[in-house]
């Protein structure tokens, strides 16, 4: 399984909790490299105030858990 493809397993972990909010979360990039993920919160989530810690808390700690070589999540 490719890097892109495990960290979109992740993902698909966080996004029923984020669909119950009325939002989602799409992979952008995967940079094999330097281990930077880059996400984009959609919906509801892509201007809820608490935005930031759903990145932090939910997206980024399910994909650095599934695939620990990444070292960093940024939203675009």
């Amino acid at each position: 399984m490719s890097l892109k493809e495990r960290v979109e397993k992740a993902l698909e972990s966080v996004r029923p909790h984020l669909r119950a909010d009325g939002g989602n979360v799409e992979l952008i990039d995967v940079s094999e490299n330097d281990g930077v993920v880059k996400v984009k919160l959609t919906g509801s989530c892509g201007g809820c105030p608490m935005a930031a810690m759903t990145l932090q808390y939910g997206v980024t700690n399910a994909i650095k858990q599934a695939v620990p070589e990444i070292k960093e999540v940024q939203s675009v």
